[in-house]
């Protein structure tokens, strides 16, 4: 079953939310920007990540300098999965952080 478009949205800011927190809590010199619902993350080192909703699909996208990611919500699990990889967003982006910005952070309960 989809989700609804309230609830669709709810998740995404709740994800947003939460992905603000842990930058916000880091030591580093992290930009943060959100606006129509796209939350960018620029590190110092340039690179960026690009985090936006696709509300016909109801998916959660990313964009890393490895590539784009979209990503289901899992009712049962109550996490984000890669459609391709049925990986987990907060395992994902453990990875991809560390590989593109160099630094390592905890995304548990993404």
């Amino acid at each position: 079953m989809s989700l609804s478009e309230a609830r669709f949205h709810d998740l995404v800011d709740e994800t947003q939310e939460k992905l603000e927190d842990i930058f916000d809590d880091s030591d580093m010199d992290i930009d943060l920007e959100i606006s129509a619902g796209v939350l960018t993350v620029k590190f110092e080192n340039g690179s960026q990540l690009i985090f936006s909703r696709q509300e016909p699909l109801r998916q959660l996208w990313l964009a890393a300098v490895s590539g784009g990611f979209h990503f289901d919500y899992d009712e049962e699990s109550e996490r984000w999965m890669c459609d391709k990889s049925e990986e987990q967003l907060g395992e994902m982006l453990e990875r991809i952080v560390k590989q593109q910005a160099d630094v390592e952070f905890d995304f548990e309960g993404l």
